[in-house]
Parts: structure tokens; C-alpha cells; sequence
């Protein structure tokens, strides 16, 4: 496995995460009686809606969590990295229940896991992050401070990535393949389009331009040892391909070429997604092993990291907090929490910067199960106290 895919999943399912949020508060209907409550100004709708993203955009580039990131180092757990997803969701005033939050993690890895299938080559994995990038930096551009975290990340990806060989992204392709291969969410807009199968699995194209650097299959060519060309044969290569268009940019500024990675909800369309009858049979036997996971120390480490510096507000303060709603209607929603496996539910959690000991006890009983019982290793929470205070300025 690659030591070198954390920093690709985190920003492209951050990226995923900031479409369908910005999707969602743009076509939330708040009632009237709750606008007059907050603000007698016309439009602080949208200047919710921009809080927010702010908000999200600034906890996700933090400049000392995102050097932590960059490090080489093992890919995390799904568990750890969903925590983690919960909390940025929750670091601003918007709300959203178990069910939501359930569905939007969906949304997100699906969106992923399918870029990741279609990119024509392990390299442009790099061109869909920045796509994701460049829609992230358009969401804050009138805002100076956070467009210049945005740009310092921009200056890391370039600076690790783009030296790296084909084989170093192709490990870094199969890492990611390996974390979404028991994923088989169906979501709405991919089932209209016939590019997900009812069973959740992703139909692959047999026709399109080819990948950069190579030739449309069809052609076998014979040389002789002196490397002159004796012969040619054609062959049906089975599908409808096209030559290959440009390259992309790799750069700050530029064309990526490719359209994966953009933003698929900028058209407004119902989104659904529902569990497979595979998944969902096998999720109701799935069960967390019990074994001691070596990368717990790293988990923990990643989770206080982000978590450490900021306090979420309660969903009680009324004043201050609105909900959003992933479903069409609040009993879709109430459903879909009733119904949702144990298994792939995860509660969000809250922990106070100020409380170094305390926050790390919480983060130890969250990830219990990757740790062995009694085992209270002093470096793990020196690590964490340390983290911790790190982000208590945020």
C-alpha cells in the first residue's frame, strides 16, 4: 500500500463533502417564522449558507493539521476517517441528524470511488483532487485567509506529487481501490445515468478517448531483432475509442481537461442513495474485530488533530444553529435512521480543546476497539496533549 494516499482521500472527500453541503443549504427551505427569528435582513440565508462553507473550508486546511497529513504514512481506518468527516461537517452552525450525516458520508465515498474507477490513468487521480481544488478555492475566493490556505495545500500537492513515477500512482490508485471495495452504495444520479448497476457496482465505459501517452487499441505491430517493421495486423478491440485528449495542467492555474472530480450537483437533481440488498445483508453480520490494529496511535493522533481546536456549538441553541436535511421530506429521514445498519452508523462526537486529558480519554473509548484493553502506552498521550495544544488556537 501506498504511504502516500491519505492527503488525495481526505481532500477529494472533503471536496465531495463541500458540493453536496453547498447543494443542500442553497435548496434548504428554512420556515419564515424561523428568518424573522434570526434576522430581519433579507438575505442571511446565503450568508449562512457562506458561514458555513467558510467555516468547513477553514478547520479542513489548517496549515498545522495538513503538514501532519502530508507526512507518509499508512492510510487510516474507514471508522477514524468517518469520525474525522463527522466533526468537519459539524464545525459551523449547520446541523445534521444520524441519517444525513449517514447518507452524505455515502454520497461522498461513492462520488470518490467512481473517479478514481474512471480516471483513464493513475496520475490523473492528481488532476480530479484538483478539480476538487479548484471548485474549494471558488467557494472562498472572496475571502483572502482562506483562499491562502487553500493555496499553501495547492503548493503541497504540487511539491509531493507531481515528481512521483506511474507506478507510485498506480500503488497510490490500488490503495484507494482496496479502501472502497466493499463500498456498493446506490446513488440516484448514477443509476439514471447507467453507470451503477442496481447492485451497487459501477459500470465501467468501453469507448472515449484513450489514456494520454497511448494509441487506440486495434493495432499489432511485428518488428524483426533489428527493429525494423516487417508487419502489421488489425484486430476488434471491442469497444468505441477515441484518440487521446491533451494533458492536463499540474499546475496552480490551468485546464485539468478532465471533468471528474467538478461538481455533479451544480445542475439541481434529486440525490438518493440506498443500500444495496448485498450490503445491507452483509453489513447486519458484519462485526468489528476485537484485534489491537497497529495504526491505532496514528488514528487517534489524526482525530485529535482535527478535533482538538474546535468546540461545536449544541444542537439546542435554536438562536443560532439550523438543520439540514439530506432527504426530501423529514419521514424519508426518520426512516432511513430507523432502518440504517448498526454498523454503518457513526455518533458525532464533541470534545473540548481546553480539556487535553479528557479529550484524549474520549478519543481512546471512541477507538477502543483499536487498541487493547489496558494498554495506555505514555507516547500515544503525550502525543495527543501535545496535538491538542497545537490546535487550541484555532
Amino acid at each position: 500500500m501506498s504511504s502516500r494516499t491519505l492527503p488525495l482521500l481526505f481532500i477529494n472527500l472533503g471536496g465531495e463533502m463541500l458540493y453536496i453541503l453547498d447543494q443542500r443549504l442553497r435548496a434548504q427551505n428554512i420556515p419564515a417564522d424561523k428568518a424573522k427569528k434570526v434576522s430581519a435582513i433579507p438575505g442571511w440565508i446565503e450568508a449562512d449558507r457562506k458561514r458555513v462553507m467558510n467555516d468547513i473550508i477553514t478547520t479542513m486546511f489548517n496549515k498545522k493539521f495538513l503538514e501532519e497529513l502530508f507526512k507518509p504514512q499508512e492510510l487510516y481506518s474507514k471508522k477514524a476517517l468517518r469520525t474525522v468527516f463527522d466533526r468537519l461537517a459539524h464545525a459551523s452552525i449547520m446541523r445534521l441528524n444520524q441519517a444525513s450525516m449517514d447518507k452524505l458520508y455515502d454520497l461522498m465515498t461513492m462520488a470518490f470511488k467512481y473517479q478514481v474507477l474512471l480516471c483513464p490513468r493513475p496520475k490523473d487521480i492528481l488532476l480530479v483532487s484538483f478539480n476538487h481544488m479548484d471548485a474549494i478555492k471558488d467557494f472562498v475566493k472572496d475571502t483572502p485567509s482562506i483562499l491562502s490556505q487553500v493555496d499553501e495545500t495547492y503548493r503541497q500537492l504540487i511539491e509531493m506529487y507531481t515528481p512521483l513515477s506511474s507506478g507510485e500512482f498506480q500503488l497510490i490508485r490500488q490503495t484507494l481501490l482496496i479502501f472502497f471495495q466493499d463500498m456498493h452504495i446506490r446513488v440516484s444520479i448514477f443509476l439514471k445515468d447507467k453507470v451503477q448497476n442496481s447492485n451497487g457496482r459501477f459500470v465501467l465505459p468501453t469507448s472515449g478517448p484513450v489514456p494520454h501517452g497511448t494509441q487506440v487499441p486495434g493495432l499489432i505491430r511485428i518488428f524483426s531483432c533489428t527493429g525494423e517493421e516487417i508487419t502489421r495486423l488489425k484486430f476488434n478491440n471491442g469497444g468505441n475509442y477515441t484518440t487521446a485528449l491533451r494533458e492536463g495542467s499540474f499546475d496552480i492555474f490551468g485546464d485539468r481537461v478532465t471533468k471528474l472530480g467538478t461538481n455533479m450537483y451544480s445542475v439541481s437533481r434529486p440525490v438518493e442513495t440506498h443500500m444495496s440488498g448485498t450490503s445491507k445483508n452483509s453489513a447486519q453480520h458484519t462485526k468489528v474485530s476485537a484485534a489491537p490494529n497497529p495504526l491505532a496511535k496514528e488514528e487517534l493522533n489524526l482525530l485529535a488533530r482535527l478535533m482538538g481546536g474546535l468546540e461545536v456549538q449544541k444542537p439546542g441553541n435554536t438562536d443560532t444553529d439550523f438543520r439540514i436535511n439530506l432527504f426530501a421530506t423529514d419521514e424519508e429521514e426518520e426512516e432511513a435512521l430507523i432502518s440504517r445498519p448498526d454498523e454503518l452508523s457513526y455518533g458525532v462526537i464533541n470534545i473540548q480543546a481546553t480539556k487535553d486529558q479528557q479529550a484524549n480519554a474520549e478519543l481512546a473509548k471512541i477507538m477502543g476497539e483499536f487498541t487493547e484493553s489496558g494498554d495506555q502506552s505514555p507516547s500515544v498521550s503525550n502525543k495527543g496533549d501535545d496535538l491538542l495544544a497545537m490546535m487550541d488556537g484555532l
